[in-house]
């Protein structure tokens, strides 16, 4: 579903952020990003640049691509010293300058990294050190304690996991609100191995390697940790599943997600295990389960995938062999 700035929209923007103090001249704008999730553009004078996070054009599933919610997130995570974040800099509400609610945040220079590693980070220590990094912020991230922020309602931990997986399953069913038939293995094993939760962190929900921001230059330094929009309140080993899932391995079948992490089949950054490892050890956390979070973690992508691919949101979406990529994964971490 495309979205294309107008003469109108660009000029009342450009009052908005003048009335911010955040540009002057004649406006520019660009989208940045692959476009599967809320829209982001990059905007600016010639002089000063800024980023516009806004949703997809409507119809939106319920409780989906709320930027609002997002900017709420990262404007409480500000300032903790260990979750690099861009700092929000004005929130627009809907009607006000778009349809839709908006966000303004600092624009953060740097390199997103996914088919292969920059140059300038090419030695196997710089590749290990990157990796290590990305890990080390997400159990960083899930000591924070969420309560001081003032994040007491900004998700429901209790029963997470069961939770979780009902109302991703209910996504896609049948006319007899059973399983699809190719979901159905993978769907009951989960089902019939929920673990209690290992504890209540804020998650971010899509932490991958394509979705940080590094400086220019070696050493490996993690500026920016983007893309809030799915995250909560839940069980921290979901966002250490999900992580390990993006992470290709080599000599070994690829899903979607693992094709925008590329780069880590280059020599020097560690195996999935070896980032598993050290993440228990920072986090001190039990990672007996974590097949289970793994497994869920890419049949939930299949779900997501397979319901967009039927609500024809984006024409990523329309081969089915991503679902069947997904699911081949999840059955193997599953182990059947």
């Amino acid at each position: 579903m495309r979205w294309e700035w107008t003469k109108e929209t660009l000029e009342r923007l450009h009052r908005f952020l003048r009335q911010h103090d955040l540009v002057t001249g004649e406006l520019q704008t660009r989208k940045i990003g692959d476009g599967h999730s809320n829209l982001t553009y990059l905007v600016g004078d010639g002089e000063r640049e800024v980023i516009l996070r806004r949703p997809p054009p409507p119809p939106l599933p319920p409780g989906a691509h709320d930027v609002l919610r997002e900017a709420r997130l990262i404007q409480a995570l500000t300032g903790t010293v260990v979750v690099p974040v861009p700092k929000v800099l004005a929130v627009g509400e809907k009607g006000m300058v778009l349809d839709v609610p908006f966000y303004i945040m600092e624009y953060v220079p740097g390199v997103v990294i996914t088919d292969e590693t920059p140059q300038f980070l090419s030695s196997p220590k710089d590749r290990r050190r990157l990796a290590e990094a990305l890990i080390d912020h997400l159990a960083d991230l899930h000591a924070i304690d969420w309560r001081r922020l003032g994040l007491e309602n900004f998700g429901r931990a209790e029963g997470f996991n069961h939770r979780h997986l009902r109302r991703i399953a209910e996504l896609l069913v049948d006319k007899n609100d059973s399983p699809l038939p190719e979901f159905k293995e993978i769907q009951e094993w989960l089902e019939a191995h929920v673990p209690e939760e290992s504890g209540a962190s804020i998650i971010h929900n899509d932490y991958r390697l394509g979705n940080v921001m590094w400086a220019s230059s070696s050493p490996a330094t993690l500026l920016a940790i983007l893309d809030w929009e799915l995250a909560t309140i839940g069980d921290p080993l979901l966002d250490v599943g999900y992580f390990l899932a993006s992470c290709p391995q080599p000599n070994e079948p690829r899903t979607p997600t693992q094709d925008f992490a590329r780069a880590m089949l280059e020599p020097g950054y560690p195996t999935r295990m070896e980032l598993a490892q050290r993440y228990a050890t920072r986090a001190g956390k039990n990672l007996s389960n974590i097949a289970w979070y793994i497994a869920m973690c890419e049949w939930k992508l299949a779900v997501l995938f397979e319901y967009s691919r039927r609500r024809g949101e984006d024409a990523y979406y329309d081969d089915p062999n991503l679902v069947r990529r997904f699911l081949a994964s999840a059955q193997k971490a599953a182990g059947i």
